[in-house]
């Protein structure tokens, strides 16, 4: 959960719009937990991704080559 990333200072993505919507936080947690942090903005208090830095790096390739959208 992102509550148990204490000290994580979340970053929100620089391509999320204003309006709050659809907008994912990472945080740099690899000092503490060997990883970067993804959560959800509007739960900053529920469940939080933890990547590799490798598996994260592949994680936005994925997403810039739009492997995730919805069908």
């Amino acid at each position: 959960m992102a509550r148990q990333l204490k000290g994580a200072v979340w970053r929100k993505s620089s391509y999320s719009g204003s309006s709050e919507g659809q907008c994912v936080e990472c945080a740099d947690v690899s000092s503490t937990h060997s990883g970067i942090a993804v959560r959800d903005s509007k739960a900053p208090e529920g469940p939080a991704l933890l990547f590799a830095p490798e598996g994260f790096n592949e994680f936005i390739t994925a997403v810039k080559r739009s492997e995730f959208t919805r069908r």
